[in-house]
């Protein structure tokens, strides 16, 4: 072997070892997502795992381990505290009974950005931190709001208010109360068995957000759709607590980073996509029931007051705090 041969052995062997060692040293965050990977909020979370992999290469990276099918969304929430995963793509009502505070994101009628801006992320993560062993990083997908879909029309009460009387209606424990105090009869299901409830007439509706509603199919058999969307879509980016303190300051810096501008570019993406599902679905039939005047004040705050009242109920401590960021009273 001549000596440009073994000089071109060592270095190769030198940038083998160095790529080695790089790889070796690349912190690794094991993530989960709530919704089947088709769903637009999915989506949306492996665009911003996309982002966190592309700035941070060679120093940290989010590996995908699946969805529903690999942790139940009910027990997503205590996988994170106990370690079982590092990071969750999950929504707020899916924190009440670990965090009743959670449900701050879906009474909130401001701006994510607004909140984070004013305080309210700091303000709320001190409790994350204390009930959750949780790092908040984004409300994510927020801009819009849930809304009661239906298969046959419902009626209007003689206050003028929408009356649920006599319907099954698929619920979340999110708007449980809400939609209760509408007169449904409730069934609180996850997303995924949804379909095949609607599918046998087990039940005559389901409040959910427009974005994601087509990705599940469940517009085959829904006809109706009530405006406005009550609370605001409360789709949070978490992390284990141990987690997040164990990775190195470069690795926050990114996550924090992209986890800020997702936040931002997700609302604005939000908007664009619940305009557009809403048109392609006007275009197949669905009928929009729109509440107006003193009926849509009403409606409106009867989802928010109970949102806060359920807060002050189970937790009084830090309620008020919380909703002079979170919330603009209506008006």
């Amino acid at each position: 072997m001549t000596f440009l041969t073994r000089s071109r052995v060592a270095l190769a062997a030198t940038a083998l070892a160095a790529s080695s060692i790089a790889a070796q040293a690349e912190e690794v965050i094991r993530a989960i997502h709530f919704a089947p990977a088709q769903v637009s909020f999915s989506k949306n979370f492996m665009t911003f795992v996309d982002k966190v992999n592309d700035r941070g290469e060679g120093v940290v990276r989010i590996e995908v381990l699946g969805g529903p099918e690999t942790i139940p969304q009910e027990r997503m929430a205590e996988a994170q505290r106990n370690g079982v995963v590092d990071m969750v793509l999950l929504a707020g009502g899916r924190f009440l009974e670990i965090i009743p505070e959670a449900e701050a994101f879906a009474g909130s009628n401001r701006t994510p950005m607004e909140v984070r801006e004013d305080g309210g992320f700091e303000l709320i993560n001190e409790l994350f931190h204390e009930k959750a062993n949780a790092h908040l990083l984004a409300h994510v997908d927020g801009g819009a709001g849930f809304h009661v879909w239906l298969t046959e029309k419902p009626e209007i009460a003689e206050d003028g208010m929408l009356s649920l009387e006599g319907l099954r209606l698929r619920s979340s424990p999110l708007y449980r109360a809400f939609l209760e105090e509408l007169g449904a009869t409730l069934v609180v299901q996850a997303s995924p068995e949804v379909y095949t409830s609607l599918e046998r007439g087990v039940v005559d509706g389901t409040g959910y957000p427009i974005m994601g509603l087509r990705d599940f199919g469940w517009d085959k058999f829904l006809n109706y759709r009530i405006d406005p969307g009550f609370f605001q879509v409360d789709v949070l980016v978490t992390m284990n607590l141990d987690s997040w303190n164990n990775l190195s300051d470069e690795a926050r810096d990114i996550v924090e980073t992209v986890a800020i501008e997702h936040e931002a570019s997700s609302y604005e993406a939000n908007i664009e996509q619940t305009a557009a599902e809403s048109e392609a679905m006007a275009e197949n039939g669905m009928e929009v029931i729109e509440l107006t005047g003193e009926q849509r004040e009403a409606y409106l705050k009867t989802a928010y007051d109970i949102a806060w009242q359920r807060m002050a109920e189970r937790d009084p401590a830090n309620v008020d705090a919380l909703k002079d960021v979170f919330f603009e009273e209506i008006e």
